[in-house]
């Protein structure tokens, strides 16, 4: 078992050696020595290599950071195509598929630190395309360029300026007509974004607050994907949208939100109103038979668990998990499917992205998306929720709701005021 400095240095001795100059896709993997003092969220960050993406499942069971790209993919069947292409090889691509599931950013990785429960391994890829070794000297050059890690500074920065989009006007003028448009009968539901842009006197460290984030906000998925040193898309969520183990799936429907309390009566008290509440529970049923009506073509039974309360720092969720079993191993199939859910678009899905398109003065990009991994054996992404997009000295929150019949544009503006505070409460010191 390896520290991060030996591991590297026995990665560099290896490409030495007759095998990494052999052409193809050759894999070199080390044993590392798992200790408090490592953090791979600090030490990627602290690398001037991109893409760099960090991975840590809601469980925490396993956690990843992946650093340069040896093949990048602009969407997720592509990305599987390279990975049906290399069978002998167990690969993991790492990154983003984008609200718009036909776009992604997504590669694999020049070197990936991975941790399994009390395992951890160091990964470096190298692909020689041709007969000559040509891929080789790049990798030899990204290890020395690595450095120690340097400690993260502190996210908390005087506040500029804040801006809603849409404001609360707005925001309530947009829920209005939704709400008239599902009276008509054009759709059932249809979940409403706002973003909030936060501007401070110099840039924000991304990792600093993906740090602070992974530190208070438990039971979440965390992610990170740094596209260039001040640009980068992070969250920390509570949902899946899917897990694969060879056809094993699952996923689940989590629609439904009450505020959380740090009092534990308190919190059981908001918790059992949610769960009796009619309105949360005819959202979560919603995109449950959503779910369920787009995997029945593709699996011969389905396993709806019975509700649960999710509680997280600021807001308590309803959730039913959904479990089944695919014909093959095919994650382009699985996004086609699930993504995007109702909790995230609305019912129908055609219709409710139609008006998303029309009305939401924004582009979703990320939001909304997903972030993970996928192999060959197996595959996990989460939906992109309570994240930030970071660029320089700006930070954008996005926070949405899911809009039925009866939903109350005030409520509804409370609710992604709870869900934004999650991660508004670790960087913002005080308003303008």
């Amino acid at each position: 078992m390896l520290s991060i400095s030996a591991a590297l240095g026995h990665l560099l001795d290896t490409l030495s050696g007759d095998l990494a100059h052999s052409p193809g896709l050759q894999i070199f993997d080390v044993p590392f020595a798992l200790n408090d003092a490592f953090d791979p969220l600090s030490w990627m960050a602290s690398q001037s290599s991109y893409p760099q993406f960090y991975w840590q499942q809601r469980s925490g069971d396993e956690e990843a950071a992946a650093l340069g790209a040896v093949q990048r993919f602009a969407s997720l069947p592509l990305a599987q195509q390279f990975l049906r292409e290399h069978p002998e090889h167990p690969l993991r691509v790492w990154g983003l598929n984008a609200f718009n599931p036909q776009q992604g950013f997504l590669f694999l990785p020049r070197l990936e630190w991975r941790r399994e429960g009390g395992h951890a391994t160091l990964r470096l890829n190298v692909l020689n395309k041709g007969s000559a070794s040509d891929d080789l000297q790049e990798a030899k050059d990204f290890l020395a360029s690595l450095v120690s890690t340097v400690p993260l500074p502190g996210v908390h920065q005087p506040l500029l300026a804040q801006t809603h989009t849409p404001d609360k006007p707005g925001w309530e003028r947009l829920v209005i007509e939704a709400t008239k448009s599902i009276a008509r009968g054009e759709m059932e539901k249809v979940v409403l974004a706002r973003t909030t842009d936060h501007r401070f006197y110099r840039p924000v460290n991304a990792a600093s607050l993906m740090a602070a984030s992974r530190r208070l906000n438990h039971h979440c998925y965390h992610f990170y994907m740094a596209f260039e040193a001040q640009q980068a898309f992070l969250g920390s969520t509570p949902e899946r949208l899917w897990r694969r183990r060879g056809t094993a799936l699952r996923t689940e429907a989590l629609a439904g939100t009450v505020a959380s309390h740090q009092d534990d009566r308190e919190a059981q008290t908001l918790g059992d109103w949610l769960m009796a509440d009619d309105k949360n529970q005819r959202e979560n049923m919603l995109v449950v038979e959503d779910i369920c009506q787009r995997l029945q073509g593709a699996v011969a039974s389905l396993e709806v668990l019975p509700p649960q309360i999710v509680r997280l720092r600021k807001v308590q969720h309803l959730r039913r998990c959904i479990w089944t079993e695919l014909a093959g191993e095919d994650d382009a199939e699985c996004l086609s499917l699930l993504h995007p859910t109702a909790a995230v678009a609305g019912l129908p899905r055609a219709a409710a992205r139609a008006f998303i398109d029309d009305a939401e003065p924004f582009e979703r990009e990320w939001y909304a998306g997903s972030a993970g991994y996928l192999s060959l054996p197996q595959s996990e992404f989460c939906v992109a929720l309570r994240c930030a997009k970071i660029d320089g000295d700006n930070v954008r929150l996005y926070a949405g709701a899911g809009i039925v019949a009866g939903s109350d544009p005030a409520q509804e503006w409370q609710e992604i005021e709870n869900k934004a505070a999650g991660l508004q409460s670790l960087f913002v010191m005080s308003h303008v």
